[in-house]
């Protein structure tokens, strides 16, 4: 069974215009028909996204069923986080709290998701969307948080299928090791280990860094994977999506 899978760190829907516009990312998502999303970055009840709740304000324009919110940081009126839209059933969610000491709060959204098959076949795929820190010892500090975390740490074997997605605030490719080393994860945007450049995902209007990243594990079988190329994703937000086709098997 294929399916495909897109992260994008929306920031709010509000552009590198200031413009706030759902409608952008309605038609930037749209465009590449993915089964599941990982959205970093959303806003609900916020007043500077005119108090909407984004994800179920998304998946409602877009024809996703199944929604999935993770919030992490409470302002004075409304909060925020990350949020995963689904065409296929979603067993159970969960928001894993990744903050460090002071710093600003952070979270990874687990969800356990059926991807139904056709002839009524179907499979579980463990799904984990996350943002992470400013700082690289914070981040390595957070997926060791991760790591440790029942959701993952419960997924014993490598049979399991798994992924990891989201904005990893990574410049440098240093977290790369501990999912494909430590934890036994494939890398499928960062491919420096077997000569080719990551994929730059930031800023939207020249990138660079490849903030935005996803690792899989398990019968998982990668098909292809690309940023997103529409000109108007170059304003919409700060970030570039990524588009990844995988097989499970």
């Amino acid at each position: 069974m294929r399916f495909r899978v897109m992260t994008y760190n929306i920031h709010r829907a509000i552009g590198v215009d200031r413009r706030f516009s759902p409608e952008r990312m309605v038609r930037i998502i749209q465009s590449h028909a993915p089964d599941i999303v990982l959205l970093q970055e959303v806003d609900d009840g916020v007043p500077r996204s005119r108090e909407m709740d984004l994800a179920r304000e998304l998946a409602a324009k877009l024809g996703y069923p199944h929604v999935a919110v993770g919030h992490n940081v409470t302002l004075r009126k409304g909060r925020y986080g990350n949020a995963t839209l689904s065409r296929h059933p979603i067993l159970r969610e969960r928001n894993i709290d990744l903050t460090i000491g002071l710093w600003k709060r952070r979270g990874c959204q687990h969800t356990a998701i059926v991807l139904n098959g056709h002839v009524g076949r179907s499979h579980r795929l463990e799904v984990f969307n996350l943002h992470l820190g400013l700082s690289a010892y914070q981040r390595e500090l957070q997926v060791a948080l991760l790591a440790r975390s029942r959701e993952l740490a419960s997924l014993v074997t490598t049979n399991v299928a798994c992924l990891v997605g989201g904005d990893f605030n990574d410049w440098r490719s240093r977290l790369q090791p501990l999912f494909t080393t430590g934890l036994r994860f494939r890398s499928a945007t960062d491919r420096s280990l077997s000569g080719e450049r990551p994929i730059p995902t930031y800023p939207a209007f020249f990138p660079r860094g490849p903030l935005d990243s996803i690792y899989y594990r398990g019968p998982l079988r990668l098909l292809s994977v690309r940023r997103c190329r529409m000109r108007l994703a170059r304003i919409a937000s700060d970030h570039l999506p990524i588009v990844a086709d995988f097989e499970i098997h």
